[in-house]
């Protein structure tokens, strides 16, 4: 009985397009790998937060193909950061230059401070006035306080409902120095520092520019320092 079969040169064009279509694909870039990047990264930028952090890479368009990259760079779009949606911009560099903006998510579940009773303007806060509450951060607003530390001897600059979250806007830090009292006065430069004294014309915690009218009754701005010390530097 005779045997039929594919030509000859049938098998040889379709092994040929298998050759082929095969190195293509070895050609583009994994998806994979371009999430993984994106994850990397955003573990790397969540360090130092407080809490769990969870990180979620969405999905890559399945149509998308992208040639291979042997050099990944990943950076955030104008606007995105580290916190809740985002997203990620993956780039090549070489050998083919291409651009891709990956979605995820990031979440962070950790303690935060919340008034444990009304507190009042100008208040100081006391370890007494707040409790502490689980919850996902990124769903609350921006600048709350996680830590007693960040909270205790600050002033409130304005009042704030029992149970609502603590936040940075809602405290400043203690006044270093009131209306009128007398502070010391340092003024240093190139190869000079001078000492005198002199009452300021404000108030400010440490760190804030204040005027100061020196004992000659000129006026001067420096920063608070401890003591209270105000600096100028020339």
């Amino acid at each position: 009985m005779k045997r039929t079969g594919l030509p000859t040169a049938l098998i040889v064009a379709l092994t040929m397009m298998v050759e082929v279509a095969l190195h293509a694909a070895e050609l583009r870039q994994d998806r994979a790998v371009i999430s993984k990047a994106a994850e990397s990264f955003l573990q790397r930028e969540t360090k130092g937060l407080p809490g769990q952090v969870s990180i979620e890479v969405g999905k890559i368009d399945t149509r998308v193909s992208l040639a291979a990259c042997t050099q990944l760079q990943t950076f955030f779009p104008t606007g995105s950061r580290a916190w809740g949606q985002t997203t990620v911009g993956v780039r090549c560099a070489a050998p083919a230059a291409w651009t891709i903006y990956v979605p995820a998510s990031v979440k962070v579940s950790a303690a935060y401070l919340i008034a444990a009773r009304p507190l009042a303007l100008g208040q100081e806060i006391g370890a007494g006035d707040f409790s502490v509450q689980q919850g996902e951060l990124t769903q609350l607003p921006a600048g709350i306080l996680t830590d007693a530390s960040q909270a205790v001897g600050r002033q409130l600059a304005n009042g704030i409902q029992a149970g609502q979250p603590l936040r940075r806007d809602a405290i400043r830090e203690p006044l270093a120095v009131v209306q009128g009292q007398l502070v010391a006065l340092v003024v240093s430069g190139p190869g000079f520092r001078i000492s005198s004294a002199g009452h300021s014309l404000g108030r400010a915690p440490q760190g804030e520019r204040i005027q100061v009218r020196t004992i000659s009754g000129a006026v001067v701005s420096g920063i608070v320092r401890p003591g209270p010390v105000v600096e100028v530097v020339k």
